[in-house]
């Protein structure tokens, strides 16, 4: 009979709740730039009231969809919605646009002409020349 190997790696461990539940970390679906992150800042700061954005996509443009950014009261949140909290930001995931999102970087350009959130997404498997349209 084989001996058993005694230079084996212990599994990762677990983090656990009060309750007993067993939570493991895992990986935001939408990750925010620095520079995102400072205007959704600035955006959350300027007007008065609670807020959040709400980021999902709509059908529009040559390739299919296009994303679509919304302010909404908290009570207006989706009960499926996925949040993303960094550094002090929440932003919510629509839940119909979840697939088509995950795994994004959303960052914050400027130049001469304009100043606009961009998805760095790499889901994308076509796109139309302007760049305001995809296909996942």
């Amino acid at each position: 009979m084989p001996e058993a190997s005694s230079n084996t790696t212990p599994a990762p461990k677990k983090t656990t709740s009060d309750r007993g539940t067993k939570f493991r970390s895992r990986t935001a679906a939408l990750k925010l730039t620095p520079t995102a992150v400072l205007r959704l800042r600035a955006l959350m700061e300027s007007d008065s009231g609670p807020k959040l954005i709400r980021v999902g996509v709509r059908n529009k443009g040559c390739a299919g969809m296009s994303y679509h950014l919304e302010y909404i009261s908290p009570k207006e949140a989706g009960r499926f919605d996925e949040r993303v909290k960094q550094d002090g930001v929440e932003v919510l995931i629509d839940s119909k646009a979840l697939f088509s999102i995950i795994g994004s970087e959303m960052d914050w350009q400027e130049d001469r002409l304009s100043a606009k959130f961009v998805f760095n997404n790499p889901n994308v498997k076509e796109a139309c020349g302007c760049g305001e349209s995809f296909l996942t």
